[in-house]
């Protein structure tokens, strides 16, 4: 049998607890803080324990979280096989979350470790992407960031109008044209009362430098969308109306490398497009609601992609009527269903640019 010592870690932003064991034997408990200088005391203590035990291989597992990759980064460039797994395709049971703290984390990443080295169980293990996939979705999540907040803050304004008794028959017809700008400037000098007119002058402020803020970033996401890795797959999604140059962004920053969804089953349940299954005994055709797994980003520019191609596309306005029909009062199911197929389409074409990138990259 294979010498392993295994590994889980509770990974936080200032400490990590690491539950350690050497095939079936019993587990040791140590923590350290989380900063670099106590990673590489990390690596070279399990390089210490390894040679104590003849050679015997490193595994290491954490769960994915906000902390990133940087620990992953560096283990693998020690040469220490490291897992990152999905927290969302853990099973869990009532009482764990119940009693939940940090040895127990650590213990159950453990377990699922020994399981997989032991017994051969799969890993649920997430894809790690490559340093510059990362680096770019900095940027394109960064753009979907401050148009969330403008939009926040326009939802802010209209309810400080609406408490100050400012109905919207009184604002000009079109929204957010200029218009309508110097209507609500023009609020804040001359009609509200003070502490109002400070507030409403306070939101505008933010709201003209998250617009200038979008304007810079829409750029730079422009700049990024003409590199070699992306202007191929780019154009190839552009294709298809309603996907404009964000979304395909978007789509390509996280999704990452195409290829690893060997059919279009593997790309719908990635994105949490697929319904939940809840069959049991002689119920064998239940189906839930969509999982809502995998990035919730993705979901969002394809549901406005196909509202989009909605308003114009006469083929996608048949396929949705089609769907309607079957079941008219869940119209939102007939949005997921395009959005899955539209997702689909997208990948298909990307994967196809992506390949293309490959073979003309050894050449270039």
């Amino acid at each position: 049998m294979d010498k392993f010592i295994m590994v889980g870690c509770d990974l936080h932003d200032r400490t990590m607890l690491l539950k350690m064991a050497q095939n079936r034997g019993k587990a040791t408990m140590r923590s350290w803080p989380n900063d670099r200088s106590s990673r590489r005391k990390v690596i070279e203590d399990l390089r210490s324990r390894a040679r104590r035990a003849g050679g015997a291989r490193i595994v290491f597992a954490y769960e994915a979280s906000g902390s990133g990759f940087v620990l992953c980064d560096e283990l693998t460039a020690a040469g220490i096989e490291c897992h990152v797994l999905a927290p969302t395709r853990i099973e869990r049971s009532v009482k764990h979350r119940r009693r939940k703290t940090d040895e127990r984390d650590a213990q159950r990443v453990l377990d699922i470790l020994r399981a997989h080295l032991m017994a051969g169980v799969e890993l649920p293990s997430v894809w790690v992407p490559d340093c510059q996939t990362r680096d770019d979705r900095e940027l394109v999540r960064r753009r979907l960031n401050v148009a969330e907040k403008r939009s926040a803050v326009k939802t802010q304004i209209r309810w400080l109008l609406k408490r100050n008794g400012i109905e919207n028959s009184m604002a000009p017809a079109s929204p957010w044209t200029c218009e309508y700008w110097c209507w609500l400037q023009d609020l804040a000098e001359m009609h509200l009362a003070s502490g109002a007119a400070l507030g409403l002058s306070s939101l505008l402020r933010q709201l003209d430098w998250l617009s200038r803020e979008i304007e810079l970033l829409d750029k730079q996401v422009q700049s990024l969308a003409r590199a070699d890795r992306y202007a191929g797959p780019v154009a190839a999604l552009r294709r298809y109306q309603g996907v404009g140059l964000l979304t395909a962004m978007v789509f390509l920053t996280e999704m990452g490398d195409l290829g690893r969804f060997s059919n279009r089953r593997q790309v719908g349940s990635f994105l949490g497009l697929t319904p939940g299954s809840q069959e049991s005994g002689e119920a064998d055709d239940r189906k839930g609601h969509i999982t809502h797994q995998g990035p919730s980003r993705v979901r969002k520019v394809l549901c406005q992609a196909v509202w989009s191609r909605l308003g114009s596309v006469t083929s996608e306005q048949a396929a949705y009527q089609r769907l309607v029909a079957k079941n008219p009062k869940h119209k939102k199911i007939a949005v997921v269903a395009r959005m899955r197929t539209m997702a689909i389409w997208m990948w298909h074409a990307g994967r196809v640019a992506q390949q293309r990138l490959e073979v003309a990259s050894p050449a270039a």
